[in-house]
């Protein structure tokens, strides 16, 4: 039986008002509230904090999937939240309860007394809260947004910090190239705790070690994949060569994310009693158990499911940047349908359209634009991505939603074989919920 989350979602709405703006980079705010808490992030067990533009939640499964298939118990702090904000907490290994995650934020909310403070900093000072009160071995601690003067990097001493491939998004908040996000990323970096970095372009690179020596950040970059194919893929790392399945998330990009992983893994020196390190055999088990949702997902039930044309596949995927379209279509290349792939799309206004939908051009029949449901004063309106789509030569209807852009597509595509619902994770958080 589902439980009922309105509770906690009024509590929600309300912290969502102490602050005028959704985005208020700072760190100053956070750490009077914890300090009001009693400094609970300095009580936590051992932290890998990970901060990137992309790969940074799958990484984190892998992490996660790894440290599990050891027997640890292990804390995540991730976000945003797909379906509903238990997903953002998981304690021990289990997603926070309704009753815990309201007692916790009314705890939080009494302590604030009103004081201006973002939706994301309560809520994050509520997760440190959390965090420290559940025992386990190891919190892996994603970022929200850059690094820098994110919430999640008031954490004074990570054990271990990731940043994975750097690009273009958010540049409102994190600048307008890839050396200034680069710089907000790398501003996770701490004295002495190492740092395990992601394949970058150079521009990225360059300024993650540059700013490494400054800090006196020991980095990790020794390792590269050196062989893959479709059943695994080799890895050289500190000297050795090691064979690493493929992981449980489907596309090619995802060796990286999980080759990072397991660097991580090998790195952090969080391990079984009596066991030095986490061992090949459970990186690779950790590899193929990995869950994340709505990376290139594909749903096999629930009201969209059931109105596909026969013998085709539904994959809803939360991208929405450039270097995620990249990604996508890279997959979509490698794996081809006998028939027709449509697309159903919405994305919020800060993204853009044709950047993201330019790979697609060559590789799909037609696009349903859509506009996000319960986000529609921050989203493109549908008849704005069609605009784009059609610029790009993709054939496009605006609908009024997801299921009437598949009934659309339907009889305008008589040889659908794939259906991608993409452009946003709250527009695959909404696809989601449906099909759960």
């Amino acid at each position: 039986m589902q439980v009922s989350t309105s509770r906690s979602s009024a509590i929600l709405h309300r912290l969502g008002l102490l602050h005028p703006k959704i985005i208020d980079l700072s760190l100053g705010r956070i750490a009077t509230l914890l300090q009001k808490l009693g400094d609970p992030h300095l009580k936590l067990p051992p932290v890998i904090h990970i901060a990137g533009t992309n790969g940074k939640g799958s990484t984190l499964a892998y992490l996660r999937a790894i440290y599990e298939a050891a027997g640890l118990r292990v804390h995540t702090s991730t976000s945003p939240h797909l379906v509903t904000f238990h997903e953002r907490i998981v304690l021990a290994g289990k997603q926070i309860s309704e009753k815990n995650l309201c007692d916790l934020l009314e705890e939080v909310e009494t302590i604030n007394a009103g004081a201006q403070i973002t939706y994301f900093e309560i809520t994050q000072a509520a997760a440190f809260l959390a965090y420290s009160r559940v025992e386990a071995d190891v919190l892996l601690l994603e970022t929200g947004l850059g690094g820098r003067f994110d919430a999640t990097n008031i954490l004074p001493n990570p054990t271990l910090c990731v940043i994975t491939p750097v690009s273009i998004d958010h540049q409102a908040f994190l600048g307008d190239t890839v050396e200034k996000i680069a710089f907000q990323k790398a501003g996770i970096m701490k004295p002495g705790a190492p740092c395990v970095i992601a394949p970058q372009v150079l521009p990225a690179f360059d300024v993650l070690t540059r700013h490494a020596g400054k800090v006196g950040t020991p980095l990790i970059t020794n390792f590269a994949i050196t062989a893959e194919n479709d059943d695994g893929f080799d890895i050289h790392i500190d000297g050795e060569a090691v064979h690493l399945p493929a992981p449980a998330l489907p596309g090619r990009h995802q060796y990286i994310n999980a080759m990072v992983a397991a660097v991580a893994a090998r790195s952090a020196g969080i391990a079984p009693a009596g066991a030095d390190n986490i061992d090949f055999e459970t990186i690779s088990r950790g590899l193929k158990n990995a869950v994340w949702p709505a990376r290139l997902h594909r749903l096999r039930k629930g009201p969209m499911f059931r109105i596909l044309p026969e013998g085709a596949e539904l994959v809803v995927d939360g991208g929405h940047n450039i270097a995620a379209a990249a990604v996508i279509a890279d997959w979509l290349a490698r794996n081809p349908v006998d028939g027709q792939t449509v697309v159903i799309m919405g994305m919020l206004s800060n993204r853009d359209v044709g950047a993201f939908l330019k790979p697609f051009a060559a590789l799909v029949d037609g696009l349903a634009g859509v506009v996000i449901p319960g986000d529609e004063h921050q989203s493109h309106n549908a008849a704005d991505i069609v605009s784009v789509a059609k610029e790009l030569g993709i054939p496009a209807v605006a609908t009024d939603g997801v299921q009437t852009g598949l009934l659309v597509l339907r009889n305008k595509f008589p040889n659908i074989k794939r259906v991608l619902i993409l452009g946003s994770l709250y527009l695959a958080g909404h696809v989601l919920a449906d099909h759960s």
